[in-house]
């Protein structure tokens, strides 16, 4: 698969680069500055900026997908990178006929405000984060409005620790405060999105923390009671069994190529 990388010289786009490189695809790195980019072996790389509208339409070409881990360094100040930059690569996109499209936002952004836990939502991202993810809401607006087939990845808090493929997802995150996750999983769960039909025009918020919704809180309460009342309704079984259906499904959990199980306590 041909593959078009926004942002691969940060930190998960290097992780998606290594794992598409690692995977056989022909992963083209789109770069500012490739005389200074120290990017694995295997990479094709390719000089574009995003607010270059003319050098993305010549970077995404002939592309099968394009994965987008646009970010930018910290700040307090108003930008419009993510909304401009992503403008940009949806008229390139629609110019050159490559209609999937995979972009990294991130927890804050949109719905997902307020589920990053205490820390997160209360400190670091009103104080350091507002103005970016006020452009974020704009960049998943516009990519929302689109005709591409379209999926928006929210990760958690990220950390840099190994591949664990212990991914869950959700879509509705009532009652949620999503977890960390690291860099190698996101990068492993989007190249497990690209073939997924299931995947595409949603909004996926991802972590690898198992959270007390649904079948883990049922779990959790079913191990405090007396063996007399213990037993499992029919429904719950198989919520945790990863096979619920219908009204007594956990909202909004979704799993992909998942092997991690939910812990009661």
């Amino acid at each position: 698969m041909k593959i078009l990388l926004i942002g691969a010289t940060g930190p998960t786009g290097r992780e998606l680069l290594a794992q598409g490189i690692a995977l056989g695809h022909e992963v083209t790195a789109t770069v500012r500055n490739p005389e200074t980019a120290s990017l694995p072996a295997g990479a094709r790389i390719v000089r574009a900026d995003v607010l270059n509208a003319a050098s993305m339409a010549a970077a995404v070409a002939g592309q099968d997908v394009v994965i987008s881990s646009l970010g930018s360094k910290l700040s307090r100040k108003p930008t419009t990178l993510f909304s401009a930059g992503t403008r940009n690569l949806i008229d390139a996109m629609n110019s050159s006929g490559v209609g999937r499209l995979v972009c990294i936002t991130g927890i804050g952004a949109g719905d997902s405000r307020g589920h990053g836990g205490f820390f997160y939502d209360r400190i670091f991202q009103p104080l350091l984060l507002n103005e970016i993810y006020k452009d974020k809401d704009r960049q998943e607006e516009l990519i929302r409005a689109s005709s591409l087939d379209w999926t928006i990845v929210r990760p958690g808090t990220l950390t840099n620790g190994p591949r664990t493929q212990h991914v869950r997802s959700w879509t509705d995150l009532t009652g949620v405060t999503v977890g960390k996750i690291s860099r190698a999983d996101v990068a492993w769960f989007i190249f497990n999105c690209l073939n997924d039909q299931k995947s595409i025009r949603s909004t996926l918020t991802i972590a690898c923390r198992a959270e007390r919704t649904g079948s883990a809180l049922a779990a959790s309460i079913r191990l405090r009671l007396p063996n007399s009342v213990r037993s499992t309704p029919p429904s719950i079984q198989k919520a945790e069994e990863g096979e619920a259906s219908g009204p007594n499904r956990t909202p909004g959990l979704q799993r992909h190529h998942v092997s991690a199980v939910f812990k009661a306590g």
